[in-house]
């Protein structure tokens, strides 16, 4: 577009494929695995899921759309994004650079806890890892912490050194499809599980299933309604990496003859499929060894409920069922974390001129440390502190609610101001369209951007501060 002038030549996906695998490895992350089933187990199982399928194909696909776009149509990174879309809109881009920067060290940090069970599996250490303390007496050591940390972060910096197509693109060709055949493995075995407890009750993964798939109405009133709203709303920001500036970032590494519509659909379905794919994995499983009360979000899910599900099923098939479990979770958190810190690298090198290899070295610092002081917030640096919300946090929980739950809602809704109501819908549409593409949902997107967003982000932010608890 002749309006953005003074860009520098940009490394470019090399077709669609690329963009929507590498994409869709940013969507799947943690939040697919730990959250997601515990959501929908919480709020009616396919109850949730309805409202959830029903807020991708609305809200999910306007905010994708959205950013994507934008970035296309700049072709810079988040920090420039904004004021070259719009004069005096200029911190929007830099709300969205300090998004990923407040992630990157504590998603890295969890990223080194996935390790840590990784190994711990695949050195036969199963009954230890299931031990009650276990995961408690990790994260509260000094030094673990810190050295899977080290390890995760830097295979995340050696593929953004790499660049767009070596580093990015290449690693989610191989790694996406892989994590695919992964969940579905274990979806399937976790739905043919089956176990008789000691008062002579037995429970099998199907009925698990059943609890997950079918609808539950059970005491339903609006304001529990409300509630299985907001959450899907704000799983929605975790699963298609919504707000966080890293979509603007690859979009504008996306060709203007890549059919951007199609591309979005694309990813929204394989997304929506990996997170119902992940319910099924982690629902019958936890469901047939511990019961449903065993279900729980956050970290608790992952690195407790789990490791004493799989110890419930033998030594052998438990270790090759954890082996293979974490190893996924290690794929779906490095392509993650790879978006989180290509997002900040991305605006370095617009903003500043930079070279790959110096943004890439800084970000990386700073994240490394970072993420080491968030790692002795368990230990050295400990204190609790009472969120809005009612719960209390440690560190790491204050960066996670300050990013999730207060920063990223405030720059959806001021992008949709943007973009509704300050430059018009028209402009994301008719970048949508370019090269030909035809854009179906039009009037859909339009009454989403203008209205029904901005209402339903204000919701997610009222949410941030105890409302709809």
């Amino acid at each position: 577009m002749g309006e953005f002038q003074g860009k520098r030549e940009r490394n470019t996906f090399s077709g669609s494929l690329g963009f929507i695998l590498a994409a869709a490895g940013s969507a799947v992350g943690l939040g697919n695995i730990w959250r997601f089933p515990y959501l929908a187990a919480k709020n009616g199982g396919g109850l949730f899921l309805l409202v959830y399928i029903i807020l991708a194909l609305t809200f999910g696909f306007t905010l994708l759309l959205t950013e994507v776009a934008i970035g296309r149509k700049t072709g810079v990174g988040p920090l420039g994004a904004y004021k070259s879309l719009k004069k005096g809109w200029g911190f929007l881009g830099i709300l969205a650079t300090v998004i990923p920067a407040i992630i990157l060290p504590y998603y890295s940090l969890i990223g080194g806890w996935v390790l840590k069970y990784f190994t711990v599996f695949a050195s036969g250490g199963i009954e230890g890892a299931a031990e009650d303390g276990f995961f408690t007496g990790f994260i509260t050591a000094q030094w673990q912490p810190i050295i899977f940390h080290t390890l995760f972060f830097a295979a995340t910096a050696l593929v953004i050194f790499r660049g767009v197509n070596e580093g990015i693109e290449k690693l989610s060709r191989v790694l996406m499809p892989l994590l695919v055949v992964l969940v579905l493995g274990i979806a399937i075995y976790s739905c043919s599980l089956s176990f008789t407890d000691a008062s002579g009750v037995k429970r099998t993964g199907m009925q698990g299933l059943a609890i997950y798939l079918i609808p539950s109405f059970e005491g339903l009133t609006f304001g529990k309604l409300m509630g299985v709203i907001m959450d899907a709303m704000g799983q929605l920001f975790y699963s298609l990496s919504i707000a966080m500036g890293i979509m603007v970032a690859y979009g504008s590494y996306l060709k203007k003859d890549e059919n951007l519509p199609k591309s979005i659909n694309r990813i929204e379905i394989f997304d929506t499929g990996i997170a119902l794919l992940a319910g099924v994995m982690v629902v019958p499983a936890v469901f047939t060894f511990m019961g449903r009360e065993a279900m729980s979000g956050g970290p608790g899910l992952m690195f407790i409920s789990l490791p004493k599900v799989f110890s419930s099923m033998g030594k052998v098939p438990g270790t090759i069922i954890g082996v293979l479990f974490f190893l996924m979770i290690i794929f779906a958190a490095l392509t993650s974390c790879i978006s989180i810190l290509e997002a900040i690298v991305s605006s370095l090198m617009d903003e500043f001129h930079w070279d790959r290899r110096k943004a890439t070295i800084i970000a990386s610092i700073y994240g490394w440390l970072l993420g080491i002081v968030v790692a002795l917030g368990y230990n050295l640096l400990y204190f609790e502190y009472k969120l809005p919300t009612g719960d209390t946090g440690q560190m790491l929980d204050i960066f996670d609610y300050l990013s999730n739950n207060i920063m990223m809602p405030i720059l959806a809704i001021l992008t949709c101001i943007l973009v509704g109501w300050v430059i018009g819908p028209k402009e994301i549409i008719q970048e949508a369209e370019e090269g030909g593409a035809k854009m179906g949902r039009r009037g859909l997107y339009v009454l989403m951007i203008r209205f029904v967003c901005i209402v339903l982000l204000a919701l997610v932010f009222m949410k941030a501060f105890g409302f709809f608890a």
